[in-house]
């Protein structure tokens, strides 16, 4: 019996991700990609024109993928696809909403087209957009530009990559233990919390970045820098641009800046699928998928898509996976709910969607990291027992609940299982100081970890709890 044919559409980290599942389950992946390298995001220039059912679809549940290339279409039928193209397709440019940008004589463009700061060498610019992209311009550009203005419609809770101790961020924040208080806080005291952290860095209204929102509302800012810049004056908080004239902003507090040279919009983007046709729809960035990842309304659950989803934390680990899980259901190996339920649990991940976030396109796949990590682990089979672990491997269960919530976890046991997966979860401090660590130091008693002795006797008050929860 010859091996499933898996057409992977795009070869970025999701594609490159699910190519490696694919092998691993003995399935035969044939990638696409829009150029003869590997990279995806920023190499887009090959085409995938249309991905139809074949007329026995309802039994065979096979595509018919016809791709484009130096002018030559090609036809190819394969057993199931996975789409990993992502979210950031199509640059969102939202020009309707700025008057006059039309008679501007500077340059305006999307964050997108932007190569390097030395063009902005001297000049006025305004960023417009507060998001990770907005953020990172503004501090770069801010370098050589004569005056960089950063215009925001909400403000933004600005988080630092460096977290306590020099920490990466995420190494700090996702450990079960964290996660695990945070949902028996809830999000009020959660909130509360993070805002007085945050501005203990530095107050964010007095920097004018304060939002109405709380912080778990939008997917944060994350900038180690921007309120360096802000202090020294080479960075100013606006508010939303209200017009353009031929060479200035009028904004909509009723302020004016005036011989502006460039405008740079960090509005962020758009996805759609185009080549699926009617099989996916999407409307104003909304789409409806079972975890994320299956459409509900296929006769066979041979189409997914991959790394749809915008989590606080790495893409990459819930991409891997979504690909571990999808390659199963291809296999028969996993079957997925009736339709109608899938329905259902849709929309009520959508509700809560809507119900904590503000509203904007960027918010409509937003996913918390772990609990994304954990479900999808359950699904395939793979997620750690710490109840089992408590008893039999007491070090590594407390690795898992103290510790950051990696990847590696997932590979301790079931499909995929790895033999080398306790020592390298047991070793993740080492691999964190490493590359740090180029200059030799006499040891010292005063050395921190994420993981310290307060740390250590909350989780034994919280054991048992946690044990019996996960």
């Amino acid at each position: 019996m010859t091996n499933k044919r898996i057409a992977v559409i795009g070869g970025g980290v999701s594609g490159l991700t699910s190519i490696k599942c694919c092998l691993e389950e003995g399935l035969e992946p044939i990638c696409f990609e829009r150029t003869d390298d590997i990279g995806g995001l920023w190499r887009f220039q090959t085409t995938v024109c249309s991905v139809k059912k074949q007329p026995d679809f309802s039994t065979s549940g096979q595509w018919e993928v016809v791709t484009e290339s130096e002018g030559k279409k090609k036809v190819d039928v394969f057993d199931g696809v996975m789409v990993c193209t992502g979210h950031h397709t199509n640059a969102y440019l939202p020009l309707e909403s700025f008057p006059g940008i039309e008679m501007f004589k500077g340059q305006y463009f999307h964050s997108r087209d932007y190569k390097n700061p030395e063009s902005f060498t001297g000049k006025r610019v305004i960023v417009i957009g507060i998001g990770n992209s907005g953020g990172d311009l503004a501090v770069e550009i801010s370098h050589v530009a004569k005056q960089v203005f950063l215009s925001t419609r909400r403000g933004a809770w600005i988080l630092n990559r460096v977290a306590d101790h020099g920490y990466p961020f995420d190494v700090v924040l996702h450990s079960r233990l964290k996660h695990f208080l945070v949902k028996i806080c809830g999000q009020s005291l959660t909130n509360t919390y993070l805002e007085k952290r945050m501005n203990q860095r530095f107050n964010h209204e007095m920097y004018g970045l304060k939002p109405k929102h709380r912080p778990l509302s939008q997917h944060p800012t994350v900038n180690d820098d921007l309120p360096n810049r802000i202090i020294s004056g080479l960075v100013k908080v606006k508010g939303n641009v209200k017009e353009f004239t031929k060479t200035a902003a009028i904004f909509e507090d009723g302020s004016r800046e005036d011989d502006i040279d460039a405008v740079i919009f960090a509005t962020g983007y758009s996805f759609a699928f185009p080549f699926l046709e009617d099989s996916v729809k999407v409307v104003k960035n909304k789409i409806s998928l079972y975890k994320k990842v299956f459409p509900p309304n296929l006769e066979k659950p041979t189409l997914a898509i991959i790394g749809l989803i915008q989590p606080l934390g790495a893409i990459m680990p819930i991409s891997e996976l979504q690909g571990r899980w999808v390659t199963q259901v291809f296999k028969g190996l996993k079957a997925l709910p009736s339709q109608s339920e899938m329905k259902i649990e849709i929309t009520k991940a959508q509700e809560q969607i809507k119900k904590r976030y503000v509203e904007s396109q960027r918010h409509t796949i937003q996913g918390d990291y772990i609990d994304t990590m954990e479900e999808l682990a359950d699904l395939v089979g793979v997620k750690p027992n710490l109840l089992y672990l408590a008893f039999t491997d007491p070090k590594l269960a407390l690795q898992l609940l103290l510790g950051p919530c990696t990847p590696i976890q997932y590979r301790l046991q079931g499909p995929g299982k790895w033999n080398g997966a306790r020592k390298a979860l047991l070793t993740t401090e080492d691999r964190i100081r490493k590359p740090l660590m180029t200059r030799a130091i006499a040891s010292s008693n005063s050395t921190t970890s994420p993981i310290t002795m307060a740390t250590c006797v909350l989780a034994v008050v919280f054991f048992v709890v946690i044990i019996t929860y996960f």
